[in-house]
């Protein structure tokens, strides 16, 4: 029992420092035609999180390639397995995990504070 708890347990660890918020463990990947939880579609850079606001930027590093992108939350998920994002088929080519179908991840909560400042120039 313990053994189960104590792989549950590094599968997910979330990190706080203020308002920044970051999760490690399994990023997915996913294609799907229609609408998005947020009443969206899928896009290029896309990702489902099961807490983040919709809208929400999110930068998505593949740990073992250190590869990252930026991704719009626009859905909800991901709700297989101990995976804390699914991300859409192009930002997983560009994480280098498509093939692989799994990747070990940490994805970072972007601040709205530089969009906001970005939207306004």
């Amino acid at each position: 029992m313990l053994k189960r708890f104590m792989v549950g347990a590094a599968a997910l660890v979330i990190f706080t420092s203020g308002a920044e918020a970051a999760w490690v463990g399994k990023a997915s990947f996913y294609k799907l035609g229609g609408r998005t939880a947020s009443g969206g579609r899928v896009g290029a850079f896309s990702a489902a999180h099961r807490t983040l606001p919709f809208g929400s930027k999110a930068r998505v590093t593949n740990l073992k390639n250190d590869r990252s992108v930026v991704v719009t939350i626009n859905d909800r998920g991901p709700f297989r397995g101990n995976r804390v994002i699914d991300v859409s088929a192009d930002a997983a080519d560009a994480l280098g995990f498509r093939s692989a179908g799994l990747a070990h991840v940490r994805v970072e909560l972007l601040p709205a504070v530089a969009e906001a400042n970005n939207n306004a120039q």
